[in-house]
């Protein structure tokens, strides 16, 4: 068996070496595995590094890039049986990550996985309470929800071929080919086993932007969500007091909780925008939207 492994980069120099030593450390099992990186345009030493490791690197134009499409592009130059997905800026915890997360692909039913993240010290706060709630310590084989996150994930290739992603989404080309899985009848899978560091390094700006996003592909996916300005405020005030109660049991209450305040602001008006965006996406939006500053 031949897992291609598909990484999105976009000048991810920082942890890329970190990333690629942890693949080539994974240890020996019936899995084989190669290293695809889809390119968006990368001005820093991405690029090198990739090379370095002997990646395979596929090109995308920045003015065609969108996250489904790039995944699509990576996807078509796999060679493998299975997909594996993970984030340039994300490393993997464990030395089987990788056969953690593809073994339950052998199940015929199952056709997506996707593993837990967790954040490091580096991480903020308010990031690390959404990997608790979204990736809790205990696999789920299979699931009931359509829920998962292509920042650590597998998926069998002729299922992709059946079911690519769709490239006009701005975000959660995830849980919109999880959604059509389990339309068609087959199951996903959580594997709490195959843990990775997820290391965003965003301004303000980028974490509005990224929840802004994923808000308006998800009125694509569950176009009966709708949030009401009470709700942004519901919202938000919930979130900050229940991070300013664990931040207080963790006694870093006074170190994080302006960052706090700020990463829960700028979470939930990135998400009451974009719920409530409907225009079509201008080159200056999609410059925002997948290039922010």
């Amino acid at each position: 068996m031949l897992a291609s492994i598909v990484i999105r980069t976009y000048n991810e120099a920082k942890h890329l070496p970190d990333l690629l030593q942890k693949i080539a450390m994974q240890k020996q099992c019936e899995i084989g595995c190669e290293v695809i990186v889809v390119d968006s345009g990368s001005t820093d030493e991405t690029l090198a590094i990739a090379k370095r490791f002997n990646a395979r690197i596929v090109h995308i134009k920045k003015e065609e890039f969108t996250f489904g499409k790039s995944l699509n592009y990576g996807c078509d130059a796999a060679t493998g049986d299975y997909l594996v997905f993970i984030s340039g800026h994300c490393i993997p915890k464990n030395e089987d990550w990788l056969e953690q997360l593809v073994v339950p692909l052998q199940d015929e039913d199952i056709a997506y996985t996707y593993g837990r993240q967790i954040g490091k010290g580096e991480s903020r706060f308010s990031e690390c309470q959404l990997f608790k709630k979204y990736f809790p310590e205990v696999s789920s084989i299979p699931q009931k929800s359509f829920f998962c996150n292509n920042a650590n994930a597998a998926l069998k290739k002729e299922i992709w071929i059946r079911y690519p992603f769709d490239e006009a989404l701005t975000g959660l080309e995830d849980m919109d080919l999880g959604r059509r899985l389990i339309k068609a009848g087959l199951l996903l899978a959580y594997v709490a086993e195959a843990p990775v560091y997820h290391l965003h390094d965003e301004s303000w700006h980028k974490v509005r932007m990224r929840f802004q996003r994923e808000a308006i592909a998800l009125r694509h996916i569950m176009p009966e969500v709708y949030v009401r300005p009470a709700d942004f405020l519901r919202f938000y005030l919930s979130a900050l007091l229940m991070d300013a109660g664990a931040a207080l049991k963790g006694r870093m209450f006074w170190r994080r909780i302006g960052e706090i305040a700020l990463f829960r602001l700028m979470q939930y008006w990135g998400s009451y925008r974009g719920n409530h965006e409907h225009r079509k996406l201008s080159e200056r939006l999609r410059e925002e939207y997948f290039y922010p500053k």
